[in-house]
C-alpha cells in the first residue's frame, strides 16, 4: 500500500494506492492514527487509486470515523471505484460515511456553509 498525503483547507487528504485488506489495513490504520495525535482530525481518504476492499479495510474506516468523530473531525471518502462502492453499499457503511465524487470537493465540505 502506498500512502501519499496533501492538504486543502487544513483537511488531510489520503491519497492510498493499492487494495485496502488485511495485509495493508494495519499500515493504514497506523498512519491515520498518527495523523489524529498530531491533532488532524479532518481527514479524506482518496480511493481513486483502490480497487477493492476487505472487511479489514472497512475495520479500519470505522475505527477512523470514531476516532475523528470523537475529536470534533470526521473522515470522508473521495472518488470510491465501484468495486468498493458496492462492499460499503452491502455492508452498511454507505449510510455511516460521507461519499465525494473528488478530494477537492470531500475537502471543501468540512468548510462551514456561509450564512446569508
Amino acid at each position: 500500500m502506498e500512502i501519499n498525503t496533501e492538504s486543502i483547507h487544513n483537511v488531510i487528504i489520503l491519497r492510498l494506492h493499492g487494495a485496502l485488506n488485511s495485509t495493508t489495513a494495519p499500515q493504514v490504520m497506523a498512519f491515520i492514527n498518527k495523523q489524529v495525535a498530531e491533532g488532524k482530525v479532518k481527514i479524506v481518504v482518496d480511493l481513486e487509486q483502490v480497487q477493492t476492499t476487505s472487511s479489514a479495510g472497512l475495520r479500519v474506516l470505522l475505527a477512523a470515523v470514531k476516532e475523528t468523530r470523537s475529536r470534533a473531525g470526521d473522515i470522508r471518502l473521495a472518488a470510491v471505484q465501484p468495486d468498493v462502492l458496492k462492499v460499503l453499499n452491502l455492508s452498511g457503511f454507505a449510510a455511516i460515511l460521507k461519499i465525494f465524487d473528488d478530494r477537492v470537493t470531500a475537502a471543501d465540505s468540512f468548510s462551514p456553509t456561509p450564512t446569508s
